[in-house]
């Protein structure tokens, strides 16, 4: 540690801190404009000069290293003046237009100039005028007449996003922000630079002039999408949803928020919107009152079960609903004599429940995850999954992390892979199979698994190579390994590779709550599976937040299931195509921003949070609306008067982190590849629930562009197709033309062709078998 003085103050500092660093550890403050604790320094605002005893001239804090014995003036005539010549070099083509200036009241720029820089300018010539630039339907760059070149937006896209989507060209006085000629800004995580940019040049495209930032109350609250649980500042006006913005919590999403966090809240005020509940009778929609509907829907319930039984009684929920409302949902189920209610529509195989030993999780904190010297992602496109997850894997690969890949498709993770092991759904199995083998060979002992028929790749002997050699190692399942119609044997090899290699394993949750809804039981435990009541349709189904067009494994299966009920109950946010065509009673449900409640992030940590507006129209929470027909059912215990009850109920059930085990008592796997056609139908990142799916600004990206399929190089040629010419696709029975487009990163047989999209929906299973021809 050196010794150092700050103003007067002596203090301490590691060695290699800069000045910068050490004045933010005693609360000193320093003007500055390009530095960000996240991103390398750059030195170039120069707004940071302070006095350094002995130094011939002011020094940026930013970029001087302490030193021994150090002394230095922050507030000394000398760096006073230094930093109000700065302001004034950068106000000389700063348009000072405050008072139509989106940034107005939340300006860095304003507040420095106010703080530090002169009364008035001396410049009395022309400025210059910046064209603006067009990146994208979410960022705002009309107005780069404003920026100061700071380079903050620069080096987040090259060092956190992982790829430099804005650059700076020209020099001196004609340098100029912009994205690549022709193109726009389509990084998931590209929101940030709204947040970094000191000035008024980046803003934000959906909510610019908008409103005043001092016009907005501002309400703590956490993310509804992925698994991850980011913290947000949600900042509300009139009762309406303007902005949200990042909540710095450095152990879940530092100071980051992925874009599907940040411009989601567009669909909560989306015209889809059901702000009054509706019974369709005579083939027509009526809205009607809270009581009617209510009353409706137990006599559909009590009708079904005198007549055909409980068990022909399906509930499938939503694992982004909160934990009170999933824990009410599958105790109304049980109560009244139902134990068909499952989460997990999206899956098709359910084989492992009988082994489960507890609730799916990560397996470890997300620091720890960030912090093991080998990584091994099975099935995961991790960058549409897990967003920030996957920028904090990027920060962890460029510091030693042994980065390692199995998965259905070469993606371009924009990080550092140590090796990657591609294959066909069919074969992703016996791929992870290697891994096993190859692990046993390294650490000796046995597989309680057959791998008889496995062949050790030389990628599979690098992974495996990279988790025993590795200090910390740890291996997590993504979204298109739960998917899979072989999840069950993904599980158990993994376990055996963590058993035999000493390392971590878990899951990476796909959805906010997907791990409150393991910890509340609402799965089927003695019942059937969303599969098998898919498979095998029931007389009735309550839908709790879901949408099976889009929710589920087989969309075309899921609708036909709906359509031969005799009642479909659906308890919504939305008044979706899908749900006015098959439904027959449509309870609006408040969404996340206006209902109390919770959600269980992916290492298991409850955040609870409090609605920030109140429910539009007639919507109600949804918690109330289940503990209403609760007793409506004459069901006991649905006395609660609050979120806070239900969860205090719950919670007393257990403690969440004794209920974590990812682990299996047993379970078989055929670890042999097969061949054949098959597809890769991943959810895409801003379809992934209702509430992203009624965006508009995020609907209009690169990343939500209509379906095209992908297909690999051998099913391309022996379709005999042209690159982008149509293509007729064939599954489950269904027929639709699509653009063709050969892609070098498929293994063979492989059909990428996106699910959750109006589309596809007439489509089968995301994983099954698909022909492509010639459209």
């Amino acid at each position: 540690m050196l010794e150092i003085e700050i103003d007067g103050k002596k203090l301490t500092a590691p060695q290699g801190s800069t000045v910068m660093e050490a004045a933010h550890s005693i609360g000193t403050y320093i003007p500055h404009f390009c530095y960000h604790k996240k991103l390398s320094i750059a030195a170039n605002c120069r707004m940071c000069l302070v006095e350094v005893e002995k130094a011939p001239k002011p020094l940026p804090a930013c970029a001087t290293p302490v030193t021994d014995g150090m002394k230095i003036h922050t507030h000394s005539d000398l760096a006073k003046k230094a930093q109000a010549g700065v302001m004034e070099f950068l106000l000389i083509n700063h348009p000072l237009d405050c008072p139509i200036c989106d940034q107005g009241g939340e300006c860095q720029l304003q507040d420095i100039a106010v703080g530090y820089g002169n009364g008035a300018s001396r410049y009395q010539e022309e400025k210059r005028a910046v064209p603006g630039k067009d990146m994208g339907p979410l960022v705002s760059a009309e107005e780069m007449s404003r920026c100061i070149h700071c380079t903050r937006c620069v080096r987040f896209t090259e060092e956190i996003g992982g790829f430099q989507e804005i650059g700076m060209a020209h020099r001196g006085e004609f340098s100029e922000i912009l994205p690549f000629l022709g193109k726009t800004v389509n990084s998931e995580i590209s929101g940030n630079v709204i947040d970094l940019c000191p000035v008024g040049a980046l803003t934000s495209k959906p909510y610019r002039y908008s409103t005043r930032a001092w016009e907005l109350s501002r309400r703590k609250s956490v993310s509804p999408h992925d698994g991850l649980g980011a913290n947000l500042i949600v900042q509300v006006k009139h009762n309406e949803v303007m902005r949200v913005l990042p909540l710095e919590n450095e152990e879940i999403n530092e100071c980051w928020l992925a874009d599907r966090d940040r411009f989601s809240y567009q669909g909560l005020n989306s015209d889809a919107r059901l702000k009054t509940p509706k019974i369709k009778f005579d083939g027509r929609w009526h809205d009607t009152d809270w009581e009617t509907a209510l009353a409706y829907v137990v006599k559909g319930l009590n009708g079904v079960s005198a007549d055909h039984g409980k068990d022909a009684i399906g509930f499938l929920t939503s694992p982004h609903s909160t934990t009170e409302e999933l824990y009410l949902a599958q105790k109304l189920a049980r109560a009244f004599g139902i134990n068909n209610i499952d989460y997990r529509s999206a899956r098709s195989d359910f084989r492992a429940d009988a082994a489960k030993q507890g609730a799916e999780w990560l397996g470890s904190s997300i620091v720890e995850l960030a912090a093991a010297k080998s990584v091994l992602v099975i099935g995961s496109s991790l960058r549409s999954e897990q967003p920030l997850l996957a920028s904090r894997i990027r920060q962890a690969s460029k510091k030693g992390m042994a980065l390692n890949i199995i998965h259905v498709a070469d993606d371009e993770l924009l990080m550092n892979v140590h090796a990657k092991l591609i294959a066909s759904p069919l074969a992703l199995v016996n791929a992870v199979a290697q891994v096993l083998k190859a692990v046993v060979a390294i650490k000796g002992g046995d597989s309680t698994l057959d791998l008889a028929q496995v062949d050790v790749s030389a990628q599979a002997q690098a992974i495996a190579d990279s988790l025993c050699a590795g200090e910390t190692a740890r291996i997590v399942l993504g979204a298109v390994a739960q998917h899979h119609p072989a999840y069950s044997e993904l599980l158990a090899l993994t376990q055996e590779i963590a058993r035999i290699s000493g390392a971590g394993f878990g899951v990476l949750s796909e959805a906010a709550n997907s791990v409150g809804a393991e910890l509340v039981g609402a799965w089927a435990q003695g019942g059937m599976s969303a599969g098998e009541m898919i498979a095998s349709p029931r007389k009735a189904y309550v839908l709790l937040n879901t949408e099976p067009e889009f929710d589920g494994y087989n969309s075309a299966a899921s609708v036909a299931a709906m359509k031969q009920a005799a009642t479909v109950i659906a308890l919504t946010a939305y008044q979706s195509e899908g749900l006015l065509d098959y439904a027959d009673v449509l309870l609006p449900i408040a969404p996340f921003s206006e209902t109390a409640g919770s959600f269980i992030n992916m290492e298991g940590r409850l955040q609870a949070f409090n609605g920030v507006t109140k429910p539009q129209g007639e919507a109600r929470p949804a918690w109330k609306v289940l503990r209403v027909l609760g007793n409506m059912l004459s069901l006991d215990g649905f006395g609660f008067n609050s979120a806070e009850e239900v969860r205090s109920e719950l919670l007393a059930k257990g403690d969440i982190a004794q209920r974590l085990n990812n682990s299996l008592s047993s379970i078989a796997a055929n670890t042999a590849a097969k061949a054949g056609v098959v597809r890769v139908g991943e959810v895409p990142v801003y379809s992934t629930d209702a509430i992203c799916r009624h965006a508009p600004a995020l609907q209009a990206t690169a990343l939500a562009a209509a379906p095209v399929a992908r297909i690999a190089a051998d099913v391309f040629a022996a379709a005999g197709l042209a690159e982008g010419e149509l293509a007729l696709v064939k599954q489950g029975g269904a027929t639709l033309r699509v653009p063709a487009h050969l892609d070098a990163s498929l293994p063979a047989g492989v059909v990428r062709l996106a699910v959750a999209r109006a589309e596809t929906a007439m489509l089968g299973g995301m994983f099954d078998t698909i022909e492509i021809e010639r459209g």
